[in-house]
Parts: C-alpha cells; sequence; structure tokens
C-alpha cells in the first residue's frame, strides 16, 4: 500500500509517499520526501513568525503534494491512505495542512489518519534503520520538544519524561541570538564548536530530583532544563565583554576563539544531558535499544556520543539520516502506515490541536 504523509506542524511544508514493503523487519520504504523550507523567510526576524509560516504553508502545499507524487511516480488512485500532522504545532500551520488533506481525502474517497508529530519522529526511526529492539527508550529532541518515551510494543509511546522549561534545540536557538550568530542556532553552534575547548568556560549543568507539579504522574528525576544554563551563558557573556569586539581583525581573535569556546561548552552540557538521561533510562526500562530522533539529532557531537556510549555500554543505538532528522512528511506517513494497519482511522471533521497530546 502506498500513503501520502503531510506535514506543516511549524516551518516545513512537506509532502511525502511511503509505501509498504511486506518486510517486517523493515516495513516501509520512502517513494519521494519533498520538503519547502521557510528557514531563509524567518532567518530575519530570528525566530519563527507564525502568521509568516502559515501564509507560506497556504503558498506552497499544492505544488509541494504535487511534487511528490510526480517523483513517487504515483497518481491519486494509487494511493491507499492520506496522513497528516494532527499536532503539536503552531495552529495556523497545521491547520493549513489538515485541511488540505482533509479536503484530498473526501475528493478522492481515501481514508485519513490523524498523525502525532512527536509519533512521527520516533517512527523516522524505524523508517530508518527498519524495527527497533523492543523494548527502546527514544529522546526526542528539537526546537519544541526534549522527551523521553518508552516503546514497549509498536506504535505504543509511553512519556517517561520532558523538559521542565526550554527544549534543547530552543536553548540552542537563544544562545545563538545571545552571540550573534543568527537562526536558526543549532547548526552554526555545532559548527563553531569543533574549533572550541569545551572546558573553557565552567557552564553548569542541571539535576532534577523532584517531581513535576504539572506532570504528576511523571517521577521527576529524568527530566530535562536547560533555562538555567542558558541564563548561565548570558551572565558569562555580559560579564566577559567577549561581544565588545567585531572579530573582523587580528584584534579581535580572542573574542572569535572564544565565542568558539562558549558554543562548545555550551554544547558539552547539553549533549551530556541528554545522553545522561536517555541511558539512565534504558537502563531503569531494561531497554534492549535506545533512539535518538528530532531536528537536534543531527548534532554531530550528540550523534557521535550517543554511538560511544552505545558501544561502551553495549546497547544497540539508532539515528534517523539527517533528512529524516528534521521535520518532514516520510516519518508522518510512516507513523500513519503504522496507525492505518492498527485500523485506526479519523473522521472528516478532524481538527487541528496544537497542544495535542502523546
Amino acid at each position: 500500500m502506498l500513503i501520502l504523509g503531510i506535514e506543516t506542524s511549524c516551518d516545513e511544508t512537506s509532502a511525502a509517499v511511503v509505501e509498504e514493503t511486506g518486510d517486517l523487519a523493515r516495513p516501509w520504504a520512502i517513494r519521494s520526501n519533498v520538503v519547502a523550507s521557510q528557514v531563509t523567510l524567518h532567518r530575519e526576524w530570528g525566530g519563527v513568525v507564525p502568521e509568516l509560516a502559515s501564509r507560506q504553508h497556504i503558498r506552497d502545499i499544492c505544488g509541494v503534494v504535487e511534487r511528490a507524487l510526480h517523483e513517487a511516480d504515483v497518481t491519486w488512485h494509487d494511493l491507499g491512505a492520506i496522513a497528516v500532522t494532527q499536532g503539536p504545532g503552531l495552529v495556523g500551520s497545521l491547520l493549513v495542512g489538515v485541511s488540505f488533506a482533509k479536503a484530498a481525502a473526501s475528493a478522492a474517497g481515501l481514508p485519513l489518519v490523524a498523525v502525532h508529530h512527536l509519533a512521527g519522529h520516533i517512527e523516522s526511526l524505524v523508517l530508518q534503520n527498519g524495527e527497533l529492539p523492543l523494548p527502546a527508550v527514544v529522546l526526542v529532541v528539537s526546537g519544541g520538544h526534549t522527551s523521553l518515551y518508552l516503546v514497549d510494543r509498536p506504535g505504543q509511546y509511553q512519556r517517561l519524561s520532558r523538559t521542565r522549561d526550554d527544549a534543547a534545540g530552543e536553548a540552542y536557538d537563544k544562545v545563538a541570538k545571545l552571540l550573534g550568530l543568527g537562526y536558526p542556532g543549532g547548526p552554526v553552534i555545532d559548527r563553531l564548536a569543533r574549533v572550541g575547548d569545551d572546558r573553557a568556560i565552567p557552564l553548569p549543568t542541571t539535576r532534577l530530583t523532584h517531581a513535576d507539579r504539572n506532570a504528576p504522574d511523571l517521577k521527576g528525576d529524568l527530566d530535562f532544563s536547560f533555562s538555567g544554563l542558558k541564563t548561565a551563558v548570558l551572565r558569562y557573556v555580559k560579564g566577559s565583554g567577549v561581544l565588545s569586539g567585531d572579530g573582523s581583525d587580528e584584534k579581535d581573535s580572542r573574542p572569535r576563539q572564544e565565542i568558539a569556546d562558549i558554543c562548545a561548552s555550551f554544547q558539552r552540557v547539553v549533549v551530556t544531558a541528554l545522553i545522561d538521561r536517555a541511558f539512565d533510562a534504558a537502563r531503569r526500562y531494561s531497554a534492549k535499544s535506545i533512539g535518538v530522533a528530532g531536528g537536534v539529532s543531527a548534532n554531530s557531537r550528540l550523534r557521535a556520543e550517543l554511538q560511544m556510549h552505545g558501544e561502551r555500554r553495549e546497547i544497540p543505538t539508532f539515528l534517523p539520516s539527517l533528512q529524516l532528522s528534521t521535520d518532514n512528511a516520510a516519518m508522518i506517513a510512516a507513523a500513519g502506515l503504522r496507525k492505518f494497519r492498527a485500523g485506526v482511522t479519523a473522521p472528516q471533521d478532524l481538527n487541528a490541536d496544537a497542544a495535542l497530546a502523546l
């Protein structure tokens, strides 16, 4: 069966066609995966502007879907269902995708499948690597989310922890803005960190020991927090005067190197927190594998340390490809196939849900 996936939760307009392979170990294959990014549009503002994002989705959605069908060499009549991100995300952006999917499903007489965005990120690991050894602990880390999930059966996701404040990707963007590095912050900090000293700046780590009163069902010690780290970077920058030069001549070589040191030190603390919690959870829940998905999974240090720790502790680790790390419709199509084969479809009065729970 072929399924069309549609993703418009934030600032990427994406459509993809994914097919079932008949192989239980590697159940899905990508026929096409088209992504229209809005990074250039939002860079001027230092972050995603919701109204601009939703308007751009409206401009792009028809062309993106048409291109996905063309690259997959299929027509509407070849499809078996349409999957779409219902939430969470920016409600205006979500509505564009949901409205298009509902109209297309109705016109083509196809079943509609509503997909949770984070389920898509989790299933991107299966799309890339095949079925994971279960139970698996999966870290979903991006600009809007930092959470740990236990997957003990295919399609079943139990949240173990979350961030109490900023998501890891959000902290990257805010620190990059503070340092005048532009948007998005993750790639530029990752690049500068490679030439910096990751022990140069004594930045704090956060270890939570008490339950989150906003999520009393979770114990709390596996939770994340990055707001204190962000504040520590701010205080260091203000106290050191590192931004007083523009780095345009030899006299400014020290500030330029110090910015790289700040990036490296910041990244070390973030990645250490992510890796430590993931492996702590794996040990606690006797996981047979660990996966990391979401936009921040493209980070070079995170990918390297995940593999290193996995080999050291003799537990398989899994990552999506760089293309599948960021928001894309192929992961939504895969999660849609998972739900469709479980007999779950959505009604035609489906609505977007910006705070959809998984």
